[in-house]
């Protein structure tokens, strides 16, 4: 359980460090680029060690319907981590769309994994985009939107998001628990 704590902690404090320590990561300079990159690979391979070696323990048995919604969270968990949003007209005036995308993953995962890794694991991701997103605001309070793209941009975005989600789904199948009910 360390390793995934441990790795959750640090995926969320490498991404926090340059709002919380602005001073602290503007010394590291370019440099400081790479160290980030290396401590976030660093946190998924903790991640999935410790997610993987955690015993099942049940917390909650969520209903078998919850994985369709889990699937179609997902179609728009992929959309919103696209460029889609902001390169499209429907949701160009979002501020965070990577953020919010990445939400919906985890809360998407929540809804069809009960147990105590699952619960470590996507809630403590879902918990760090939500300080990311109050972090950033607080700290850049003066954003402006994009401008708006058009629909064929998003409608690009969005069967890119269906192909990917099929790919992705296959290939959760392979590693793990198929997504997709048969």
């Amino acid at each position: 359980m360390i390793w995934l704590i441990l790795g959750v902690l640090l995926w969320s404090g490498a991404h926090l460090f340059k709002r919380f320590a602005p001073d602290a990561r503007a010394k590291l300079g370019e440099k400081g680029k790479g160290l980030i990159a290396l401590i976030l690979v660093g946190s998924i391979v903790l991640m999935v060690i410790g997610y993987r070696a955690m015993d099942f323990i049940p917390v909650y048995n969520p209903p078998y319907f919850l994985l369709h919604l889990n699937n179609l969270l997902m179609l728009f968990a992929l959309y919103f981590t696209s460029p889609g949003p902001s390169k499209g007209a429907l949701f160009y005036k979002m501020r965070h769309p990577m953020l919010t995308g990445f939400k919906i993953w985890a809360a998407a995962h929540l809804l069809v994994n009960g147990d105590l890794a699952s619960l470590i694991l996507f809630g403590g991701l879902l918990a760090w985009a939500v300080i990311e997103v109050i972090t950033i605001n607080k700290s850049e309070p003066d954003w402006q939107p994009n401008e708006k793209g058009s629909i064929a941009k998003d409608a690009m975005f969005f069967v890119a998001s269906i192909v990917l989600l099929g790919v992705i789904g296959y290939i959760h199948g392979l590693i793990g628990p198929s997504p997709f009910p048969g």
